[in-house]
């Protein structure tokens, strides 16, 4: 009896301790990158010879200010300009302007206020016929690949586990993906956790017509 209560507290202790520890070493691994960007400053004005010692955190204060007045300025006439210039500067470098085309056409899928990337997820039979997984839809099939289809169809991006990073790129018809009542931050958790953690339950309301 002793001993299943020295277990249980145990237990009930790593369930407290771990996702801290986790959580202050992911932080710790954001605020390090982040404060990569005090190598920009001049010596003469860095926090650490300004102040007597090293400063936690200056670098991602930096960095967020960078990204602020960065947007601020590009919001106007002016900002838009030096990024219109910026821009047909790359576009004259080749391999350059391959790779900054891509990420800037992502970027902007992903990251734009009216973009749908990302913005619902779904049920897909992945990868057979018999099994089922979470997926996010990205759009519609561009290109050429369009000629090639018959019927409509959707992309959808299928995340691995625990790391949603990585995953895969899927063309499938629209009646086989299920749009699932769920939220992307939800299907996001249960896909991280391998489908510990699990959303609420979201009932149909059926309507007599």
């Amino acid at each position: 009896m002793r001993g299943q209560l020295i277990k249980r507290y145990f237990i009930t202790g790593l369930l407290i301790w771990v996702p801290l520890a986790i959580t202050f070493w992911v932080l710790s691994l954001i605020v390090g990158a982040l404060d990569q960007s005090l190598r920009l400053l001049p010596q003469a004005i860095h926090p650490e010879r300004l102040v007597g010692f090293a400063i936690p955190g200056a670098g991602a204060v930096l960095t967020l200010a960078m990204i602020f007045l960065t947007g601020l300025l590009a919001a106007n006439f002016i900002g838009q300009k030096l990024v219109g210039w910026w821009e047909k500067l790359l576009a004259r470098i080749p391999v350059v302007n391959s790779v900054y085309n891509s990420v800037k056409q992502v970027s902007d899928t992903i990251f734009a206020p009216n973009g749908n990337a990302f913005r619902k997820a779904v049920l897909v039979n992945y990868p057979h016929q018999d099994s089922l997984t979470i997926a996010f839809l990205t759009g519609s099939p561009g290109g050429d690949v369009v000629n090639h289809l018959t019927g409509e169809y959707v992309s959808v991006y299928v995340p691995t586990t625990p790391n949603p990073t990585s995953g895969f790129f899927l063309m499938l018809p629209a009646a086989k993906v299920i749009e699932l009542e769920m939220t992307v931050d939800e299907a996001l958790k249960y896909i991280i956790s391998m489908g510990v953690v699990a959303p609420p339950p979201h009932t149909r309301v059926i309507t007599n017509t």
